[in-house]
């Protein structure tokens, strides 16, 4: 809070390197000229000329991009003199291996790629925490700015029932693919692709439910809430309704416990667009501990459920990369995380999304070959169910059918080292002796 006001007093550069060079940083790119004392010295991507036709496009001038080191791989720049590095290549295994080295390097961290982070985040965190140093969610990213309603909501002393966010979801979009994804997203193939460098696989991994079950793990594992009992359940839901419907059951609502996530969607069952959307927003449910602040609700015009219990509030856009910034300045003037994972609560199960043969490749999120599916982690431990973040080349032992669960045993993994000594290090903390 106040960063601005901060930030005027603060000496100096702050010196970043970025990994990965795709959207989410292109849109922090056309930013950059207006951001004060922020110095890009690195930014490294396996296809250089492709990250500087975004530097390009996203209003760098060439002599700016000259001045910014380029590599293929972090080792060529772990050494440099950076303050934080922005992990953004969206690989979870790629990803943790070059979180780890960089906690191990004693850097700042921020991880743009939160499926790393609902992978090993808990490992990751624990390690920042061990060499005092901040490994921080990304605002921008929705789970950051769901994280920064939470704490205002804890710090002045409301209970946080229900936590989560908007997207446009339909039973039908779990079987989306990279060839289907832009007639669901409501984009033109050209549009998306060509003039926005829209990755068809990533985005279809907002479509299918992937990225809403990877973004509400991360929110139960930073926020200590529950997942609800059978996995999201996307209700079709308007902004002033939101205090009505997502309470518990046991009050006339749709979640299954007070404090839990749950993703609304903004079409119905017909595919209709439903009125007052949150499709691109995230809110959160508050309830009053008493008569007096049930009254304050009232006084002051807040959207409150039939009993005037509840309060909602949300925000109806998050702006991506456009605003990172955030992160960075908060690691730098304030030495905070914009949100990081503490618990490990939930995981993102992986379901046959087709027929699967013995010898296929499994190809991860937003892919052909799976989906994700949100539940809590001590199931994932207990039934040895394969993370979806573990997908990705993993080969199939046996035929699978589709929409069945995929187990550990029923794939080959190669999994760098770093990775099995974080996912041995987080089934440790569980104690399948409780209950589920």
């Amino acid at each position: 809070m106040y960063l601005n006001t901060k930030l005027e007093d603060f000496k100096g550069d702050i010196k970043v390197a970025f990994i990965g060079c795709g959207k989410f940083i292109s849109m922090f790119l056309s930013q950059y000229n207006q951001l004060k004392k922020i110095k890009i010295d690195s930014i490294i991507d396996l296809k250089i000329d492709n990250a500087k036709k975004n530097c390009i496009n996203s209003g760098l001038r060439n002599e700016q991009i000259k001045e910014i080191n380029f590599a293929n791989s972090l080792d060529e720049v772990i050494g440099r003199d950076i303050d934080i590095f922005i992990e953004a290549t969206g690989n979870p295994i790629v990803g943790t291996v070059h979180a780890d080295k960089i906690i191990r390097k004693k850097k700042h961290l921020i991880l743009v790629n939160v499926e790393a982070d609902v992978t090993c985040g808990k490992y990751l965190s624990d390690l920042a925490k061990q060499n005092n140093v901040i490994c921080s969610m990304a605002y921008g990213d929705q789970p950051s700015l769901i994280m920064e309603q939470i704490e205002w909501a804890k710090l002045n002393g409301f209970s946080v029932i229900c936590a989560g966010k908007g997207t446009k979801y339909h039973p039908t979009f779990e079987y989306s693919t990279p060839d289907t994804v832009w007639d669901h997203y409501g984009l033109s193939k050209e549009r998306a692709e060509i003039d926005s460098g829209m990755n068809p696989k990533m985005f279809n991994s907002f479509v299918c439910g992937d990225k809403s079950a990877i973004e509400m793990c991360a929110v139960s594992n930073a926020a200590n809430l529950k997942c609800p009992k059978n996995g999201l359940t996307f209700p079709p839901i308007g902004v002033y309704d939101i205090a009505k419907k997502l309470i518990p059951k046991t009050y006339g609502g749709l979640i299954d416990y007070e404090g839990q996530v749950e993703v609304i969607s903004s079409i119905d069952k017909e595919k209709k667009d439903i009125p007052n959307d949150l499709r691109w927003g995230v809110y959160i449910v508050i309830k009053a501990k008493n008569q007096y602040v049930k009254n304050c609700f009232k006084d002051y015009g807040m959207v409150t459920d039939t009993s005037g219990n509840y309060s909602a509030i949300w925000r109806p856009y998050h702006y991506i990369g456009l605003e990172l910034a955030q992160s960075i300045y908060s690691i730098a003037l304030e030495n905070k995380a914009t949100g990081f994972t503490k618990y490990y609560n939930a995981e993102v199960a992986s379901y046959a999304k087709k027929n699967l043969k013995a010898g296929e490749r499994l190809d991860g999120e937003g892919g052909f070959c799976v989906r994700g599916k949100l539940i809590n982690s001590k199931k994932s431990k207990e039934e040895k169910i394969l993370p979806l973040g573990l997908t990705n080349g993993a080969i199939v032992k046996k035929d699978i059918k589709k929409d069945e669960v995929i187990k550990l045993t029923d794939i080959e993994l190669d999994l760098p080292k770093e990775v099995i000594y974080a996912r041995d290090y987080q089934y440790s903390l569980i104690n399948l002796d409780e209950t589920l």
